[in-house]
């Protein structure tokens, strides 16, 4: 059986609809008008033990809201779920003690207090014994390489030190299911690779399932195998991250090194050039043509060397939301 067994699982809001005016504000004290908000449209997904699964989509697309709906956190308008065996939004004890969640956006320790302090918080709530505490807290710092900042305020560690820290209270009672709401936002290069690597590692050694959220593509080419990409509310895809580029990125991007006294000139016709720094030439070509085109390329230019690359990960999503919500239009205009 699945760990994570989702369906047709719906979340709908209602909001209030408010026009501009003086004389609609005041109408709208006695009368009213709202409109349904499916925040979750009919979601079906099966995630098995041991794997490190990323949730896409755009803002809005409703990935923050399954991760809540998984945690307990909120009920559903309607369809069923089950962690580990368990109802989420039944919110038993024994369930909240088998997972964790952590959202990049809100803090989870206290502020005006050192980390370890919540920690020991967090000891008491789980109930760890001290044995494994303390080696699970030795086992955390080390990796995240964080012993000497348990004893500052929360307020005066940085983004990056308190990303860690909140992942550190996350794991302290060795959940079996981990959920990752943009754990990395805002953090700069060097924080959002430190985060990637621990979260790699630790993963692979635990074998906890994760199911993660994030805008940053590199979270997702580093750390997972699978991608369910989530737009208006419906799942649109579900498989590998190379499946998304070769169902939606037509070109590759062909970097060649000229060698010395060799001419660009010529190499328009191959595809879309895209950056000339002699003596190197990027260009986009088809996907279907670059056989040949490197076959013409080497028999009509000295090429010292060549590389060629799928597009950036981004632009390929970015594709993949656009073409999704143009079939949404369209869907919308043949019901009209």
């Amino acid at each position: 059986m699945s760990i994570i067994q989702i369906d047709q699982l719906v979340k709908s809001y209602r909001v209030q609809q408010k026009k501009e005016g003086l004389r609609e504000a005041l109408r709208g004290l006695w009368h009213r008008e709202t409109k349904t908000v499916d925040a979750v449209r009919d979601i079906s997904l099966r995630v098995e033990s041991g794997e490190f699964v990323a949730f896409l989509g755009p803002n809005g697309a409703g990935k923050t809201t399954t991760l809540k709906l998984l945690s307990g956190v909120i009920y559903p308008t309607s369809g069923t779920a089950s962690v580990m065996g368990f109802v989420p939004w039944e919110r038993s004890l024994e369930y909240r003690r088998r997972f964790a969640l952590v959202m990049g956006q809100k803090n989870q320790l206290w502020w005006d207090l050192p980390a370890q302090e919540s920690f020991r918080l967090h000891q008491q709530i789980y109930k760890i014994d001290q044995t494994t505490f303390k080696q699970t807290l030795d086992e955390l710092t080390s990796l995240l390489t964080v012993q000497s900042l348990l004893g500052r305020p929360v307020r005066e560690l940085s983004l990056g030190e308190r990303m860690k820290m909140e992942l550190i209270a996350a794991l302290l009672h060795r959940p079996e299911v981990l959920f990752l709401d943009e754990p990395t936002i805002g953090l700069d290069v060097i924080a959002q690779h430190n985060i990637q690597q621990f979260l790699k590692f630790y993963q692979e050694e635990r074998r906890i399932t994760i199911l993660l959220t994030s805008h940053y593509m590199k979270d997702v080419a580093a750390l997972c195998k699978r991608v369910v990409v989530i737009a208006q509310g419906r799942i649109q895809y579900d498989g590998s991250l190379s499946g998304i580029v070769d169902s939606f990125s037509g070109d590759k991007i062909i970097t060649l090194q000229l060698s010395e006294g060799q001419s660009e000139l010529g190499l328009e016709r191959f595809g879309t050039l895209e950056k000339i720094a002699m003596p190197r030439v990027s260009f986009r070509c088809p996907r279907n043509d670059v056989s040949r085109s490197l076959a013409e390329i080497l028999s009509n230019y000295q090429i010292d060397d060549m590389s060629v690359e799928d597009p950036p990960l981004e632009e390929t999503i970015s594709k993949l939301f656009t073409h999704v919500s143009e079939d949404r239009t369209g869907e919308t205009a043949d019901q009209s």
